[in-house]
């Protein structure tokens, strides 16, 4: 890339910074106390709601004014307010799909570029390159609805690089990426700073495929470390330093350390049970008359984890919306057994939502897609009300998953200012509030830390045995992380595809 658009790398300093989202009584981050110099390459880790996304969102000067929040402290981008350097920050946010702003690919890679008055002939050389650092081998006129999640993943990262900044901001950018395209993009990362220079802050609950390119790891603890006056950084230090010396104690925060595996659930308790789901001669499409994946024959049954896996683009969230009835088939059929139908019908594509709420429910692999309410409570009671529950009946069943999903302290929050691990969590509360037969699960253990991890496999292991006198669940799970289908003892379907 050309000299101009290789600014120098920015330094990061914070003295007591905070914020708080207009709709929450405790602090999203508070009390941090940190400073990177530029050039450094740092791996940002912490549980589950400790701040670090909304530090990467302060960082790149796109939280709001006071009426959307307050903020605590000092926080300064090259000595500066984030907000007042446009273009310094550039940010990769969890869910891709928030950074997809216009219908084709090649426009969506100019958008920061033409914002920041890069010159027009400048643009086009500079998407070409980020979209060949991504390995995102598309035509530039493909249109960005039809791209993969994955896909979308690998687009808004090459947004931000064609931006060229001097401080890269990467929120869990390969949590929706296969193994291979997960080390390709921390390659494409790594070219781009040994070329630039620029400054990197990664945030990544799975560490392991960024220790070769990072030189430095900051460890966030909850507000509770910084609430009698301390700092919210509970450990900074070289890899080394930071996962050798204090490894153990970081682990049972939930930081996910190598070599330290969360707990997996017991084995399932007896043999698959009744087939619910079948399918023939399957194939499915993202864009009608276009199949991405198919001929499946396959079955989906009581008491068994269905595990899908694939390189990106091989049509697996899209295979799982068309088994939950979601999507028409492209070909062939899906027929549902008469104990799962009752009386609904054999073809889940002609159920009515409210038909689907207690037969199959389905968490989309970006949780914003399913968020309607203004509250997690309200969120967590929109399917028992669309059932026409008895209200005793709706608040005990809201009141058990705000407990069991760890959610209970964000009961009144906006859904939408809570973390990325949170807004996974309450998409799959709000989905088994209806009590499905049939659950599909895309990407269940995105944006969580080890101990959340480890509760949401032994809530989805509950389903598959059954718990109570609530019979045995079918789950299908669409993951790229392996240690899910091997702790739920899962049997897998792997889609051929290619992971451009």
């Amino acid at each position: 890339m050309a000299s101009p658009a290789s600014p120098a790398p920015a330094a990061v300093t914070a003295r007591g910074w905070g914020w708080r989202y207009a709709t929450r009584l405790k602090w999203a981050a508070r009390g941090i106390d940190l400073d990177i110099a530029p050039g450094e390459r740092v791996l940002l880790l912490g549980g589950s709601g400790s701040g670090k996304s909304t530090l990467l969102h302060a960082l790149a000067g796109v939280l709001g004014g006071d009426e959307e929040g307050e903020h605590a402290g000092d926080l300064r981008l090259d000595g500066a307010a984030p907000h007042s350097v446009r273009g310094r920050a550039g940010l990769v946010q969890q869910d891709p799909d928030a950074q997809a702003v216009l219908a084709r690919v090649g426009d969506d890679v100019a958008f920061g570029c033409e914002n920041l008055g890069v010159p027009r002939e400048e643009i086009w050389p500079r998407v070409r390159e980020a979209l060949d650092l991504v390995g995102l081998g598309v035509p530039l006129d493909r249109p960005t609805n039809a791209l993969s999640g994955g896909q979308k993943q690998r687009l808004a990262l090459a947004g931000a690089l064609a931006m060229t900044p001097g401080l890269l901001l990467l929120d869990e950018p390969t949590a929706n990426l296969d193994p291979e395209g997960a080390r390709s993009v921390r390659d494409a990362v790594g070219r781009v700073l040994d070329r630039t220079g620029a400054t990197l802050v990664v945030v990544e609950h799975r560490i392991d495929v960024w220790l070769p390119l990072i030189d430095r790891i900051i460890v966030l603890g909850s507000g509770a470390d910084a609430s009698s006056g301390g700092s919210a950084v509970i450990a900074d230090g070289t890899p080394n330093e930071v996962l050798g010396t204090r490894g153990a104690e970081l682990a049972a925060r939930g930081v996910w350390v190598p070599g330290i595996p969360p707990r997996h659930p017991a084995p399932p308790v007896a043999a698959p049970g009744e087939t619910l789901l079948t399918a023939r001669g399957l194939e499915v499409a993202r864009v009608k008359g276009t199949p991405v994946a198919g001929p499946v024959d396959e079955v989906v049954r009581a008491g068994e984890v269905l595990g899908i896996i694939g390189p990106n683009g091989a049509g697996k969230s899209t295979l799982g919306r068309t088994l939950a009835g979601l999507l028409p088939p492209a070909a062939g059929a899906i027929d549902a057994s008469e104990s799962l139908s009752a009386g609904a019908g054999p073809a889940p594509i002609r159920w009515t939502s409210r038909q689907l709420l207690t037969r199959i429910g389905t968490v989309l692999q970006s949780p914003d897609h399913q968020l309607l309410a203004s509250s997690v409570r309200r969120e967590l009671e929109v399917g028992p009300r669309a059932l026409k529950l008895p209200e005793g009946e709706i608040a005990a069943r809201v009141d058990e998953l705000l407990e069991r999903l760890r959610l209970a302290h964000l009961a009144e929050a906006n859904p939408h200012t809570l973390s990325g691990g949170e807004k996974r969590r309450l998409t799959v509360a709000a989905m088994l509030a209806t009590r499905p037969r049939v659950v599909v699960l895309d990407e269940p253990t995105f944006g969580q830390d080890a101990r959340t991890w480890a509760e949401l496999v032994d809530i989805i292991a509950s389903l598959r045995d059954g718990r109570g006198d609530d019979p045995r669940s079918a789950v299908v799970a669409i993951t790229h992380d392996a240690d899910v289908l091997a702790a739920l003892h899962a049997r897998v379907l792997a889609l051929p595809g290619a992971t451009a």
